[in-house]
């Protein structure tokens, strides 16, 4: 999801170590399908340069992977993507983006290894995608958030509605962004670590 209107910031962003204020980090997973905007969404809000591992889409991955709604789209990841974020002078997220490709989702055990929480991306078009990944990460015990991406095209349903129709528990939370905007990405996280934190003073995160 690289078009037109993302808030890119060319070259390093901040200096690569950790701000000496920092005192906790977290290590948060972004999941979805293939093309859902997970690159972007780590792009725009990652204060650091992020680590992609981004390969050109060959002849090979036709008929294999699903692009419906990303046909356009050139490159793809193929192990993980890598963002840092600080959310306040002592509280430091990173952010790892998972493949989207089924073929690549053995790696995601590795990715939950030690994550705290996820960010689930869901595109309207496409929405029997995220089942699958939610459940893995309902198998791992990750708690997690769902973001719908803004897609121009894709048709916009009623945030309840959504809920509705991906089976999602009355107290996860849901929400519009738009992947491109490093603000919108932002309070995706944001909303994420709240949800977080309501866990953990109701004793549900361990």
């Amino acid at each position: 999801m690289d078009f037109n209107g993302s808030d890119t910031i060319p070259g390093p962003r901040t200096e690569d170590h950790l701000p000496h204020t920092a005192q906790s980090a977290v290590k948060i997973v972004i999941v979805g399908g293939f093309g859902v905007g997970k690159t972007t969404m780590v792009g725009s809000v990652s204060e650091i340069r992020p680590l992609t591992t981004e390969e050109t889409m060959t002849q090979a991955g036709i008929g294999v992977d699903d692009n419906y709604g990303s046909e356009s789209k050139t490159a793809t990841t193929v192990a993980m993507d890598f963002g840092r974020i600080s959310i306040t002078d002592k509280l430091v997220l990173y952010l790892f983006g998972t493949p989207g490709q089924e073929r690549f989702w053995f790696l995601w055990n590795g990715l939950f290894e030690g994550a705290l929480g996820a960010v689930v991306l869901v595109d309207t078009r496409r929405l029997e995608v995220s089942f699958d990944v939610m459940g893995r990460l309902e198998e791992r015990g990750v708690p997690f958030v769902v973001a719908v991406n803004s897609f121009p095209d894709a048709p916009r349903y009623p945030i309840e509605e959504l809920r509705t129709a991906l089976d999602l528990a009355p107290e996860i939370p849901i929400m519009d962004c738009d992947v491109r905007r490093r603000a919108s990405s932002k309070e995706v996280l944001m909303t994420l670590m709240r949800f977080l934190h309501s866990l953990a003073l109701s004793g549900a995160l361990t």
